[in-house]
């Protein structure tokens, strides 16, 4: 290895591993997702899917989308669990931190409801691993001029 190369991973694959590992703590049956916001290099706020604070876990009463044979994308107003976007924004809502001009990184692309948050808080580019049937985020992430880049994890 050269002197100079520096073994390190740059810094959105380290925020994506971060946002993966966040993805753990998830509590969702049907999809595991985690969420950084980031702001000069530090991390402002976490969050990952699942059912609010003092409520009983989707793994211990079931998921109603799945029993409904809901799909993916669709009616996110019956799920149990807050997505892993609206965890890390009410985090930063909880501690009093602005998000204001912060980057996302997040293992799956928000849903429409996300993505208006996400725009009115002022995030300004999200990375993502993979996507989500939910062509209206996409729209809505347009207009606003939020960037969305797609970070597939290496190896």
């Amino acid at each position: 290895m050269p002197e100079n190369a520096d073994p390190r991973p740059d810094w959105d694959t380290y925020f994506m591993t971060i946002a993966r590992e966040v993805a753990t703590r998830s509590t969702c049956l049907r999809r595991r997702v985690g969420a950084i916001l980031v702001k000069d290099k530090r991390i402002l706020t976490t969050g990952y899917n699942g059912a609010p604070h003092g409520l009983r876990h989707c793994a211990e009463v079931g998921c109603l989308r799945e029993r409904m044979k809901i799909p993916s994308g669709e009616r996110h107003e019956i799920c149990r669990a807050l997505h892993a976007e609206m965890n890390a924004l009410l985090q930063a809502a909880t501690h009093g931190i602005s998000v204001r001009d912060s980057t996302l990184y997040c293992t799956t692309q928000p849903c429409s409801l996300c993505a208006k948050m996400l725009v009115n808080v002022g995030v300004k580019k999200i990375f993502l691993s993979e996507g989500y049937p939910d062509g209206l985020a996409l729209e809505i992430l347009a207009e606003a001029g939020v960037e969305l880049v797609t970070l597939k994890p290496k190896g």
